[in-house]
Order: C-alpha cells, then sequence, then structure tokens
C-alpha cells in the first residue's frame, strides 16, 4: 500500500510557496464559487490574495458549520500524565534540556485528576505525555487508558510515535483517537528543531498517520505547530496530508488542530507571526476545504478570538486546561509545557458557549450531528 512519504516526496517546498504565493483574487473568487472544493482552492483560500474576502469566507464558513454540526460544540479537556521526555525540542517546556522537575503521574494520581474533571461535566480526555518510551511507553499508556474507559466516554492521546501493532494494542483497551502534529513539513527546519531522541527521525512521524490507519483507529487528529515555518505552506502540506488519509482509510475520523507557537521555559520565538486574522482565514479555508472534518480550538488561544471563532468553523473547544502533569489536584504548581490564554473556568466557557446559541456536548460531535 502507498504511503503519505510517496505522496509527499512528489512536491518541492519552495515550488509550493511560490504557487500560494502566486494565487490570484480571481482564483480565491473561483474557489468560494465552488461546492466542492480542491486543494488548489485550499491553495488559493490561505493566498495573500484571499485576505480581501475573508468576511465572505467567514460567511460559507459559518454556513457550512451550521448545516453540518446544528448548533453544538464538543468539549474536552487535555490530562497531562507525564512530563518526562528523551527529546530535544526547541519549543517545548518539556525539552529534555531544560532543567526542571520530572513528574509522572500514578495510578491514584490519574484518577484523582479524573474525577476533577468529570466534576466538570468533560467525558472527553486527552491523555498527554512526554516522549520517554521507558518511562511512559506503550505499558504505561495502556495501564491509564484501562484505568479511565470506565470513566470517559472518548480517550484521546498525544504521545510519542508507536508501531501499528502497539496502536492496535491500545485500541483493543479503549483509545478512541490519537493526535500526532508533524510540527513542519520543512523537513530542514524540522531537524533544527528536533536535533535530539526519537523524534528527529521525520520519516517515522510522518508516516505515523498510516500506521494509525492501518491499526484501525476510529479518529486521528492532524496539525501542524504555527509560526515554525511559513503557515501558509506547513498547511497546505497538512491538508494534502490529511485528505491523501481521507482517502486512504476513508472509515476514519479525522480532526486539524491549529497551535500556534507560545512562550514556554527557555522560550523560542515564532519564525513566521501568524495574526488573529490569518488563523480566521486559515480555519475558515478547511472548513471550506471540508464539511466533515472537526476543527479544534484550544485554550492556547485568547478569550476574545475564541469567542469570535466559535461561530466561524470551529466545533471542538478545549476549557480549564492545564499542561503539567497533575495540574488539576496533584501538583498544581509545576512546569506547564506551554503557556495557556484562556484560563477561565470551564462553567464560564460552557456559559459564554451558551450565550451565542450553541449547544454543548460532551461526547464525541458525530453523534450529535445535524445530519
Amino acid at each position: 500500500m502507498k504511503q503519505f512519504k510517496e505522496v509527499f516526496e512528489q512536491y518541492d517546498w519552495e515550488t509550493v510557496v511560490q504557487e500560494i504565493y502566486a494565487k490570484t483574487q480571481a482564483d480565491v473568487q473561483l474557489a468560494l464559487q465552488k461546492e466542492h472544493r480542491s486543494l488548489d482552492d485550499f491553495m488559493a483560500l490561505i493566498s495573500p490574495a484571499a485576505k480581501p474576502f475573508l468576511n465572505q469566507m467567514a460567511n460559507a464558513s459559518h454556513a457550512l458549520t451550521k448545516k453540518r454540526f446544528g448548533n453544538t460544540i464538543q468539549m474536552y479537556a487535555p490530562l497531562y500524565l507525564s512530563n518526562e521526555c528523551q527529546n530535544i525540542c526547541t519549543y517545548c517546556g518539556f525539552s529534555m534540556t531544560n532543567k526542571i522537575p520530572r513528574k509522572t503521574l500514578t495510578d491514584e494520581e490519574i484518577l484523582k485528576e479524573a474525577s476533577y474533571l468529570k466534576t466538570k461535566g468533560f467525558d472527553h480526555v486527552l491523555l498527554v505525555t512526554g516522549e520517554a518510551n521507558r518511562t511512559v511507553g506503550v505499558d504505561y499508556l495502556n495501564n491509564a487508558i484501562q484505568l479511565l474507559r470506565t470513566h470517559f466516554a472518548n480517550i484521546a492521546i498525544e504521545v510519542q510515535p508507536l508501531d501499528t501493532e502497539e496502536y492496535k494494542r491500545l485500541i483493543n483497551s479503549g483509545l478512541y483517537a490519537v493526535l500526532v502534529y508533524q510540527e513542519t513539513y520543512h523537513q530542514a527546519e524540522y531537524k533544527k528543531h528536533h536535533p535530539k531522541g526519537r523524534k528527529s527521525n521525520f520519516d517515522y512521524r510522518l508516516e505515523t498517520p498510516d500506521r494509525l490507519g492501518k491499526a484501525g483507529i476510529h479518529k486521528i487528529g492532524l496539525g501542524a505547530l504555527l509560526g515554525l515555518e511559513d503557515w501558509r505552506a506547513d498547511s497546505f502540506f497538512n491538508a494534502l496530508h490529511f485528505k491523501y488519509l481521507q482517502r486512504t482509510y476513508w472509515q476514519t475520523k479525522y480532526s486539524i488542530s491549529f497551535p500556534r507557537l507560545r512562550p514556554h521555559s527557555g522560550g523560542l520565538e515564532p519564525k513566521v507571526v501568524m495574526t488573529d486574522a490569518d488563523l480566521v482565514q486559515l480555519i475558515c479555508a478547511y472548513r471550506l476545504l471540508d464539511e466533515d472534518v472537526e476543527l479544534s480550538i484550544s485554550t492556547r488561544e485568547s478569550i476574545p478570538f475564541r469567542q469570535n471563532i466559535v461561530n466561524l468553523g470551529i466545533n471542538s473547544i478545549s476549557a480549564e486546561s492545564k499542561t503539567n502533569p497533575g495540574g488539576y489536584v496533584v501538583e498544581p504548581e509545576s512546569l506547564e509545557q506551554f503557556e495557556i490564554s484562556d484560563e477561565r473556568p470551564t462553567e464560564e466557557v460552557v456559559a459564554m458557549l451558551e450565550a451565542q446559541g450553541l449547544d454543548v456536548v460532551w461526547k464525541d460531535w458525530e453523534h450529535f450531528s445535524a445530519i
């Protein structure tokens, strides 16, 4: 079976950049007129030429989101299990070179954190760790999923890439979804930001969603870390990846996230600054590319931005996130992976969503879709 790597190698980064920036307003207008849009149309919609059409894109994105998902929006929360990591990543507070206290939750501590999230109403939890195979390898993850599967309807993970058989084992224990971000599709830039550790293997990470598809995972989450490279080019390659997976593993559901580079311990300044207007443009472009894909926004973003974007294409949102192991109850003062921006309690976020006419759901959105 063909792998995404074969598709990826047919494209040249600089050529893609040139094609995006060569798009004209006529290309954007043509894309907006279509009912079904191609990757070439997506390229036009994320180009600088689309800026004058942002209101039109936002209106179309809003309409498609309402058509597909009605007034529902899904809530989820991350549960950080460990900040131990064997990688060096220039943008992450958990990087091996950062001299921070390391913490991995015990079974009792995992359940304490889970209990807190349940009192807030969450039924969809994202388990997050650093990449440390010896400490938080497959056995640890499998145990955590088995501990939590009777407490949550949906369990997702964002951890180190695994092999197909390892994913199958976790799926059999109750794993529902896996988030795996390529960070950047620019190979030289990727190497610069991942100089040491298993994560330095660009191809192994690139092929992770293929292994997930073969393992039969219910949902795959994709994304690029916006700010490491030209966000337009990275987003095109992410969309290319998504569409390849959708064709190849058609029974799997997909989500796209939009993490912008945030401050952290030992901080890295973004190479490319992505404005709020840029991010709105990108979110709307994804919705116009595919009306079924889940689009998710995290607490990395500011309160005003999150309040405005939820009606323009987003259908999954986190609240009250803590990005440190034990951050809810066990050890709330430990170092976070990155700084969050929207620190409101869950109840306030829910009230904000309901004030905008949205119905908050706590399980997977597909069970509550408008179809």
